[in-house]
């Protein structure tokens, strides 16, 4: 299969070179919220591929390794010669200053948390912040010697130097993370590096991108007709109205009912995009193949791998019934792109497989078109919301690809998803009717693998387990569990046990994030 994406072009960019933090998307996100496109890239990427992308200007994000360690990461000799404005963060800082003619050092105090920062002289970076700063740190080496022509900006009790700048050259250097909500200020720090110090062009905006992939759509597809796995979910929904939009009836959709979904959710699927947005959409009913292919696994690597593969096969199985498509539509976005190391690293780990990121067969033979790949989710909802796709679909809380099959633990059968579908809508719909439903970021049932006794009216009853979830997170790599109401919960309780007789106790996961995932399996 021949890749054929649809990038942005002929705008400025930010890179942010990765070397390996948790927050690294986060930084780009931040960066785009400015309206200003950024690009991820892996540290030891191929250096043409840096100088293809022609940054306006670069920042080094943080990372778990130590530059006082032999074979760790370093930033490439590319990103000096380009000759534009530098950010190091937190490792990008030490690795810079040790590159640099700095010394790092292995810290006697690490710093994990709030600290504040104290500004001695003025700095282009820190334009606007009072001269005191509550900042998120989180390291254990810092900056002991500042490099040669690099000054002093600001420190912290623990840390002597927290931020630095060269004296003649746009480096700056900070040991903090001014990309997490924790830091404050933080977003107007990195507006000042890239609308002041990278004189970056705010182009980035919904409504010229938008009309931009509908012509790069066009351009590429021509008079071929295109192939679209809908699921459902907010990004093969997102991509199935573009697409629409863009070449009208030379799309095809196939939605693919793998018995899995949630209660209601097929019928919603069919009626928002068939009936009222009017696309041509095929529906696969699949779900007694899926609990074929299932039966007697309980392994939930096993399950997501099966549940991805029978996928696969049968939306192959559909395309080769259709006629003239040369080309297959994916809904992949760039979280995906980055966490199936799409980004052509070296060293890259798959954080973990997305059966939309060069899964499918080769044999198809089809080009591909992701007009969404270089989008973040909150952008991929932006364009939903533009394009006309109800608020209820693009607002819903996050759902696994394997569907219900990891929120069932254990073996997947037919009436063990009926009872989780009839708890988790039970579950749902009473969050959305107090109100609730926006103010947590996730919220779902999981059927356990126990029974338990329970006395319903004057009869024992020895029955199944749903355990509920909900967290409160702003990016989803930390999360809270959520305070409910006791009242509320007890409310849903009494209705899951009072209509669901194969059920007979219902408890509520107080776990947050880390130790434990969010989901369960």
């Amino acid at each position: 299969m021949k890749e054929l994406s649809v990038n942005s072009k002929n705008i400025d960019t930010i890179l942010v070179l990765d070397f390996g933090s948790q927050y690294t998307q986060l930084i780009a996100r931040r960066v785009r919220e400015s309206n200003v496109y950024s690009e991820i890239l892996p540290w030891d990427i191929d250096e043409s591929k840096i100088k293809l992308l022609n940054p306006k200007g670069i920042i080094l994000s943080g990372g778990p390794n130590s530059v006082t360690e032999a074979y760790t990461p370093r930033i490439p000799q590319i990103i000096f010669d380009l000759s534009v404005p530098i950010l190091g963060i937190c490792y990008g800082m030490q690795t810079l200053a040790e590159q640099m003619g700095g010394q790092v050092i292995s810290a006697d105090n690490k710093e994990f948390g709030h600290s504040e920062l104290n500004i001695h002289v003025e700095s282009a970076m820190l334009k606007g912040i009072d001269k005191r700063l509550n900042v998120w740190m989180s390291h254990g080496d810092q900056v002991q010697d500042l490099p040669d022509n690099f000054k002093l900006i600001a420190s912290t009790s623990t840390a002597p130097i927290a931020v630095m700048e060269h004296e003649s050259l746009p480096i700056y250097a900070l040991q903090f993370h001014p990309e997490v909500t924790h830091t404050d200020k933080g977003q107007n720090i990195i507006e000042n590096f890239i609308l002041d110090i990278c004189n970056a062009d705010t182009a980035w905006k919904m409504d010229h991108l938008i009309n931009k992939r509908i012509e790069e759509i066009k351009e590429k597809v021509k008079d071929g007709k295109v192939l679209l796995g809908l699921s459902g979910g907010v990004d093969s929904s997102v991509t199935a109205a573009l697409l629409h939009k863009a070449i009208g009836k030379k799309l095809t959709c196939v939605f693919v009912n793998n018995g899995l979904l949630r209660k209601g959710e097929v019928e919603e699927v069919m009626q928002t995009f068939k009936e009222n947005m009017n696309l041509n959409v095929i529906k696969s009913e699949s779900e007694e193949i899926f609990l074929r292919h299932l039966k007697n696994i309980d392994d939930p690597e096993q399950k997501r791998k099966i549940i991805g593969r029978t996928f696969i096969d049968i939306f192959d199985a559909e395309a080769i019934k259709l006629k003239e498509i040369k080309f297959l539509a994916q809904g992949t976005i760039y979280p995906d792109v980055i966490e199936s190391s799409g980004s052509e690293s070296n060293e890259a780990r798959v954080i973990k497989s997305h059966h939309n990121v060069g899964g499918l067969p080769e044999e198809m033979e089809l080009d591909l078109v992701e007009p969404l790949r270089d989008l973040f989710k909150d952008e991929v909802r932006k364009m939903g919301v533009e394009l006309g796709i109800p608020k209820e679909m693009l607002e819903r809380h996050p759902f696994p690809g394997p569907g219900l099959g990891v929120r069932i633990i254990g073996e997947i059968t037919k009436e063990k998803t009926k009872i989780l579908q009839h708890a988790d809508h039970i579950f749902i719909e009473e969050l959305i009717k107090a109100d609730l439903y926006d103010k947590v970021s996730q919220a779902f049932a999981v059927l356990l693998p126990v029974k338990s006794v329970g006395v319903v009216g004057d009869e024992r009853r020895y029955a199944e387990v749903i355990g509920l979830r909900a967290v409160e997170t702003v990016d989803f790599m930390t999360a809270r569990w959520a305070h409910l109401p006791y009242e509320f919960l007890e409310h849903v309780s009494n209705r899951i046990v009072n209509e669901i007789e194969q059920v007979s106790r219902v408890v509520y996961d107080i776990s947050s994030k880390p130790p434990a995932t969010i989901e369960w399996e």
